[in-house]
C-alpha cells in the first residue's frame, strides 16, 4: 500500500481551495449581472455616438451617473461577445436595470426616442418654429434660409414652402434638424407620387407640383374630409374655363410673415403672385403643408358643376353653379 506524499496531498487541497474560491467568485459575478446597478439619480440618460469604444461606452454610463465600476462593465461587455454589436442610438435607465439588462438594451437598440408633430395646414414658418422647440434636437439648420434648407436636403431651387409632410416623426436624441426635415420630405415625395399615380386622367394640373399647390389651397379652404374632393371640383372647374380661383387663403399667404389681421378689401386688390382674384391660374407655390386627404381630393376632386362656394359659419359650405345662387348664400351666411 502506497503512502501520498505530504506535496501531493497540498496541492490537491490547494486546488479544491482554488476551485471553490472560482465558483465563489463566478457566482458573484452572476449575482452582479442580475442585480439593479446603483444609480445617481432616478434615472440615467446617455447618448452614444457612432464609432464609441465599448470601453468608452462603459465609462460614459459611469460619467452619467451609474454607480459601477468602469473597468466591469466593460468586462461584462466584453465577456458577453456582443460589444461589438452595441448600438449608437440615446438611452434612459432608471431604477432596477441590471448590467445584463443595460447591456441588452444598447445591443437591441432600445433607444428612448423623442416627437415631434407637423400639422396639416401649417405654413413652413410654423413647421420650422415647431422644430425649434422640438427638444434634443442639434438646431443645424436654425441659420439658414428657406433656399439654404432645400439645398442641405439636395433639392437646390426648390421652394420649400409645402415640400414636408405633415405627420409625428420619432427621432433619436441629439439627432440634427435636418434629419427630421429630410424624413418629412421625402415622405411627402412618396405621397405626392402615389396619389399623382392615380390622378383623374382629364385633371387640368400637369405636374405633382401643381397638384401640391392646389392641394395646399384645399387645405386651407375647408377643415371637412367630407368637402375636400368638392373644394377641389370647384377649383379644377375655374381653371379648366380659365376663371381666377378668388380663394382668400392664398391672399393672406401673399401679404407676408408677420401681418396680422382678416382680410380686407384693399387685399383682394393688392396683386401680388399670390393673389389669385388679380391672377388666373395657380400660385407659384403652396401655400400650406397638404395632408394625404388633400392631396388625393386636389388629383381626383368630385365630379360637380358647382363653380362657387362660401363658408356657413359652422364649418361647413355652401356650393353653387351659377353666381346669383352665390350671391344669395352670401347674403344670407356672410351678411
Amino acid at each position: 500500500m502506497s503512502r501520498r506524499s505530504p506535496g501531493l496531498r497540498l496541492w490537491r487541497r490547494l486546488l479544491g481551495v482554488l476551485g471553490v474560491a472560482a465558483l465563489a467568485a463566478a457566482a458573484a459575478v452572476l449575482g452582479w449581472l442580475q442585480r439593479p446597478l446603483p444609480l445617481a439619480s432616478p434615472s440615467v440618460e446617455l447618448s452614444i455616438e457612432a464609432g464609441t469604444s465599448p470601453r468608452a461606452v462603459a465609462q460614459a454610463w459611469v460619467d452619467a451617473g451609474v454607480q459601477a465600476p468602469s473597468w466591469l462593465l466593460y468586462e461584462w461587455f466584453r465577456w458577453s461577445g456582443q460589444a461589438r454589436r452595441i448600438r449608437a442610438g440615446s438611452y434612459e435607465i432608471g431604477p432596477g436595470t441590471s448590467p445584463r439588462a443595460l447591456l441588452a438594451k444598447m445591443v437591441q437598440g432600445d433607444e428612448t426616442l423623442e416627437h415631434v408633430r407637423f400639422i396639416e395646414g401649417w405654413t413652413l414658418r410654423q413647421l420650422r418654429a415647431e422644430l425649434a422647440r422640438a427638444p434634443y434636437l442639434k438646431p443645424v439648420s436654425a441659420g439658414m434660409s428657406d433656399a439654404q434648407l432645400m439645398a442641405a436636403l439636395g433639392q437646390p431651387g426648390v421652394p420649400a414652402e409645402g415640400e414636408f409632410f405633415p405627420d409625428t416623426y420619432a427621432y433619436s436624441r441629439g439627432v440634427s434638424d435636418l434629419t427630421v426635415l429630410a424624413r418629412a420630405h421625402r415622405a411627402m415625395l412618396k405621397q405626392l407620387a402615389a396619389v399623382w399615380a392615380e390622378r383623374d386622367p382629364d385633371t387640368p394640373l400637369k405636374t405633382p407640383e401643381q397638384a401640391l399647390i392646389l392641394a395646399s389651397i384645399v387645405e386651407k379652404e375647408t377643415g371637412q374630409p367630407d368637402e375636400r374632393a368638392l373644394v377641389a371640383g370647384v377649383f379644377v372647374n375655374r381653371l379648366r374655363l380659365g376663371m381666377p380661383l378668388q380663394t382668400d387663403p392664398t391672399v393672406l399667404y401673399g401679404r407676408g410673415p408677420g401681418v396680422d389681421g382678416g382680410l380686407r378689401k384693399r387685399d383682394l386688390r393688392t396683386d401680388t403672385p399670390f393673389n389669385t382674384y388679380t391672377r388666373v391660374g395657380l400660385p407659384p407655390t403652396p401655400i400650406a403643408l397638404p395632408g394625404l386627404a388633400s392631396l388625393r381630393a386636389a388629383v381626383r376632386p368630385a365630379p360637380t358643376k358647382a363653380l362657387y362656394f362660401v363658408a356657413r359659419g359652422d364649418g361647413s359650405s355652401v356650393f353653387s353653379v351659377d353666381l346669383a345662387d352665390h350671391n344669395r348664400a352670401v347674403k344670407q351666411f356672410q351678411r
